[in-house]
């Protein structure tokens, strides 16, 4: 299709040389024949070769190749960097659900079976951050289940946390214990056992109110401290996260 205008404009010049050929009527003969044959004569066009004639393609050179790879690295880099936040914050997630819901699940079982369920935090060991059971009746009692954190995240309190008890998750003791439950008056704290009562209430063994609260995250991440609340007269549990509000770091309700 691209030399369709060469073509015309050569063809185009078959009627004007047929048409002179007519004009020349008074010349003799032979050049009336030489003039008509002239103008019958195919015309010898050759296609133009101009800026729209096909080009050879270049490859890539060696520094748009170079450039091309270190834009990959970067990339690959900027995620690798965000998966990895995003895989902790999942870990943080993971243990602080498994805390809230095996207390919220011991409660309501308790209620629902008219049983003493009780619940014992313990500290985190080699290859687990800490593990929550759930027995019956006493800590010595029946398992009816237990569950570890993982391992990235541990039962502790990293340094920096609010620690008076106008700051701390619900006023319950100055962040001085991991498991923090048997709050005064009912103790001096410190628990890590806790026995919900068939009306849904929370004692400890000597059938005190049992209010407290326990600790979790990533070791030497601040950001990722969590806390988990209980109300001993209710039974009610709350969950909390740390978070900076004007450059110093607050508890509030998640």
């Amino acid at each position: 299709m691209k030399n369709a205008g060469t073509r015309q404009t050569c063809l185009q010049a078959v009627p004007a040389a047929r048409s002179m050929s007519f004009r020349l009527s008074d010349l003799d003969r032979v050049e009336f024949k030489e003039s008509r044959a002239a103008g019958y004569a195919k015309p010898s066009c050759r296609p133009s070769t101009g800026p729209m004639a096909s080009r050879k393609q270049n490859g890539f050179s060696m520094l748009e190749m170079i450039i091309a790879i270190s834009v990959s690295l970067i990339l690959a880099g900027v995620v690798t960097v965000t998966m990895q936040a995003t895989f902790r914050q999942q870990q943080v997630n993971d243990a602080y659900n498994i805390t809230l819901t095996t207390l919220r699940r011991a409660r309501d079982q308790a209620a629902a079976d008219m049983r003493v369920y009780v619940v014992t935090f313990t500290a985190p060991t080699a290859g687990n951050g800490g593990t929550i059971t759930v027995t019956q009746t006493t800590a010595a009692g029946t398992v009816l289940m237990t569950s570890a954190l993982p391992p990235q995240v541990t039962y502790h309190l990293e340094p920096g946390l609010p620690n008076t008890t106008a700051t701390t998750p619900d006023g319950f003791g100055t962040a001085t214990s991991i498991f923090d439950f048997d709050q005064p008056p009912s103790g001096a704290g410190g628990g890590n056992v806790i026995y919900f009562q068939p009306d849904g209430s929370a004692q400890d063994a000597l059938g005190n109110v049992n209010n407290g609260v326990v600790y979790l995250g990533i070791p030497g991440q601040l950001p990722t401290q969590r806390a988990v609340t209980l109300w001993g007269y209710t039974g009610r549990i709350r969950g909390w996260l740390l978070s900076q509000v004007a450059g110093v770091w607050t508890w509030s309700q998640s």
